[in-house]
């Protein structure tokens, strides 16, 4: 038996001791047993009785979260990360429903489905970044991170090589609405367009409405592999880190258990759902863009580091 066990065992038996003898004296009290088991964490939760796991994603990114209308199923990185983490919740993926999202509807956990109804779900993974700002907001309560990656810039083919933003100043570039990337494009003076979908400025680009494109690399990425040779990434140094994060809504038993799974995935031998993903989606992507890595090929470790009581007759981490 290894030490971890010995001392979970010695733990259990001071708890059961201090019950017994307080059960002997006719004492009724309470005994502080630390931070909560996983299963009152799915109590409190809220999710253990759903039939469903409602999950907001992107449908317009290829590689992160795209709607094939074809197949009417969605795929990308962030959809294999979202049912990895629903399995760990015991939603298979039958369970598990994936609703469009639009990016300034990810703060308020707000997609729409089929009918155009807009539903409330219970889990926004949708290259969503980790910032202060957004920590800030009511009902944001970000898991992970689960990617980094950076910002960069891409344009159609044949224009000149950017190498910082400032090359593009008082040029007209696209971004996402309420994306990290408005800021940095409004201090280094260019005109910015703002669009609801990413697609869209990819489409406004293509008709020359704008001059270039800019969004997370990991993102852009997916562009640059579905149009090759018509579009290039330019990598203009960014040195602020994109760190994607699952937002669980407030929910903060949801949070440690998203990040739970998210623990379970980086560190258990065997364990390969990050990995496959990566190369799947990212590195395959990763060959169209020769300026840059388009994203850390190791997956990360999450900010806050899940707190569950273990009783010596459940399973660890990784069994």
């Amino acid at each position: 038996m290894d030490a971890g066990a010995v001392l979970r065992m010695a733990r259990f038996f001071a708890v059961v001791t201090v019950m017994l003898g307080m059960a002997g004296g006719g004492i009724l009290a309470v005994v502080n047993l630390g931070p909560p088991a996983e299963g009152e964490l799915f109590r409190s939760s809220g999710i253990a009785g759903k039939r469903e796991l409602l999950i907001g994603v992107k449908e317009d990114q290829p590689g992160i979260g795209l709607f094939d209308q074809q197949a009417g199923v969605y795929v990308g990185f962030d959809i294999e990360i979202a049912k990895m983490v629903a399995a760990e919740l015991h939603f298979p993926a039958e369970r598990v429903r994936f609703l469009g999202i639009q990016g300034e509807d990810r703060a308020r956990m707000h997609a729409k489905d089929e009918t155009g109804r807009t539903v409330k779900v219970d889990l926004v993974v949708a290259s969503y970044s980790i910032t202060d700002r957004r920590e800030g907001q009511i009902g944001v309560s970000f898991a992970g991170p689960y990617l980094v990656t950076e910002r960069s810039v891409i344009t159609m083919a044949n224009h000149v090589p950017v190498e910082s933003l400032a090359d593009l100043r008082g040029k007209s570039v696209c971004t996402l609405g309420t994306s990290t990337s408005e800021g940095p494009l409004a201090e280094a003076g260019l005109l910015i367009t703002l669009k609801l979908n990413i697609s869209e400025c990819v489409s406004a680009m293509k008709r020359g409405e704008v001059e270039a494109v800019s969004l997370d690399s990991a993102v852009l990425a997916g562009f640059v592999q579905r149009d090759h040779p018509a579009l290039v990434n330019h990598d203009i140094a960014s040195e602020a880190d994109e760190r994607w994060g699952i937002n669980t809504g407030g929910n903060e038993a949801l949070r440690t258990l998203v990040n739970l799974a998210l623990e379970r995935s980086r560190v258990c031998p065997g364990e390969r759902t990050w990995e496959d993903a990566f190369e799947r989606y990212l590195k395959q992507a990763e060959r169209y863009v020769t300026t840059q890595a388009v994203a850390e090929a190791t997956q990360p470790e999450v900010d806050q580091k899940p707190k569950v009581r273990e009783w010596p007759w459940q399973k660890a981490l990784c069994e």
